[in-house]
């Protein structure tokens, strides 16, 4: 590789003892990526098959339910682990009220579990007659306050069938009685309840743009939002954004989630999602100085990143130009990701974002580029890598050509000469039109333009 600068011979002896460039390149900077310093990094191992208790046991409520399906349902090769996220989510769903996914779940299990997994229609039968009581008694108290009007009571009425639909698994009516409270909400904490309860469905829902709406009326309150709600607010935004391939507003709102969230929204988001949506967002659309400010130095969102060392290590050897290690990092987390119900969506665009940047942020400081070595550091033949920086040539994120008989990027930087030469035209044109601008104002005022035609009006 050249840099702009002094030859350096002790990296030059380095490079030859390691069977690298030849004599063709003889002024030689440090590297981006050093393998000498990444072996010798410790690699934390995540890709080893996923946790599922540990998993669900960050969730509560539909949410977790919900996740553990997304797991079996993704988890293609590995009978047990769709098995015991079976399991887990049969039991999950018999401590509520929703027959209908218990009779779906019963489908899914298909014996499988045994004679203990089976229907149980004793208790199917018992919730859904308990249910219909209690619609009955929510049905006739609604009435009772419509009649009388009392807002406070009609309000929770509504309210009240809300919960009682969602818990059911009838979203939609869910979000419509919720929505209904609004017009009886007399506090900016019941408009904040009532968008937070409309915005639990909206996820659940995959309805992301009326998430993003409900954020918006909430933060709107006249009263200051206390810590909890805002930092739930800002993950629903950050998951919105997500939902939307808006990676660089979803990582803003996640980094500015504060760490009171802890565990009071797991029935939507966990603490450690929160670490890798964001570490993982802020990665693959943040310049080198934005992860810096925002997420390496960000107090707040390091007690995130505590809890997910992978995502705060790939981070950090990302923005020291360890690539083969945070690359490493990025490999291990990749499958598990995949079962994430939110995130596998977007695991391949993230990870194509984040490896672009790492090659343009590797040449961008040289003159020339060893291909060889390069793709050492990146841990990808030769051919692959080539491939990879045309691709970014063309897109013009990268302003260099490759000499593919010598495997050698060479930058191409601007002629200074002309551009220098550009520029002094450029002041030259400017200087005569302000000139001539200056001589036309003062004939007028010589002249008493202005005096005359205000006199004639």
């Amino acid at each position: 590789m050249e840099p702009e600068g002094s030859p350096s011979r002790p990296m030059i002896d380095e490079i030859h003892s390691n069977g690298g460039i030849g004599l063709g390149l003889g002024d030689v900077d440090d590297e981006p990526s050093s393998n000498t310093n990444t072996n010798n990094r410790p690699i934390i191992s995540s890709g080893e098959q996923l946790d599922v208790e540990a998993y669900a046991s960050l969730y509560q409520g539909r949410t977790k339910i919900m996740r553990l399906l997304f797991i079996a349902d993704h988890c293609e090769g590995n009978p047990a682990m769709r098995l015991e996220a079976l399991r887990m989510a049969y039991e999950e769903i018999k401590k509520g009220e929703n027959t209908q996914l218990h009779r779906d779940m019963v489908h899914k299990i298909d014996g499988k579990l045994g004679p203990n997994y089976a229907l149980d229609a004793g208790w199917c039968e018992s919730v859904d007659r308990r249910a219909d009581q209690k619609k009955e008694k929510l049905e006739s108290e609604l009435n009772a306050y419509r009649t009388n009007l009392i807002k406070e009571s009609i309000r929770m009425g509504y309210n009240d069938f809300g919960d009682f639909y969602y818990a059911h698994g009838a979203l939609g009516d869910a979000f419509k009685s919720y929505v209904r409270t609004r017009d009886y909400c007399t506090t900016s904490k019941h408009i904040i309840h009532m968008c937070l309860s409309a915005i639990l469905v909206s996820i659940e829902m995959g309805q992301f743009a009326h998430v993003t709406s409900y954020v918006s009326k909430a933060e709107q309150s006249p009263e200051a939002l206390d810590p909890i709600t805002a930092a739930k607010l800002r993950c629903a935004a950050g998951l919105a954004h997500l939902e939307a391939k808006k990676y660089k507003l979803a990582a803003r709102k996640f980094l500015e989630t504060g760490s009171e969230l802890g565990s009071h929204y797991n029935e939507v988001i966990a603490p450690q999602d929160v670490a890798t949506y964001g570490g993982l967002c802020a990665l693959a659309s943040f310049d080198r100085s934005e992860l810096k400010n925002k997420v390496i130095d960000n107090v707040n969102f390091r007690n995130f990143l505590e809890l997910v060392p992978e995502v705060r290590e790939l981070i950090n050897d990302f923005y020291s130009s360890h690539y083969a290690s945070c690359l490493d990092y990025l490999g291990n987390l990749k499958a598990n990701l995949l079962l994430d119900i939110h995130l596998h969506d977007h695991v391949e665009t993230l990870y194509d974002q984040i490896r672009n940047k790492a090659l343009i942020q590797y040449t961008h400081p040289f003159v020339s580029v060893d291909l060889r070595m390069m793709a050492n550091a990146f841990k990808t033949s030769v051919a692959g890598l080539e491939k990879e920086l045309e691709a970014l040539i063309t897109d013009n994120q990268i302003q260099a050509r490759i000499d593919s008989h010598n495997k050698i990027l060479y930058a191409r930087h601007a002629d200074q000469r002309n551009a220098t030469f550009q520029r002094v035209l450029q002041t030259g044109s400017e200087f005569d039109r302000d000139v001539r601008s200056m001589l036309l104002r003062a004939n007028l005022i010589k002249h008493e333009f202005n005096l005359r035609a205000s006199r004639k009006l």
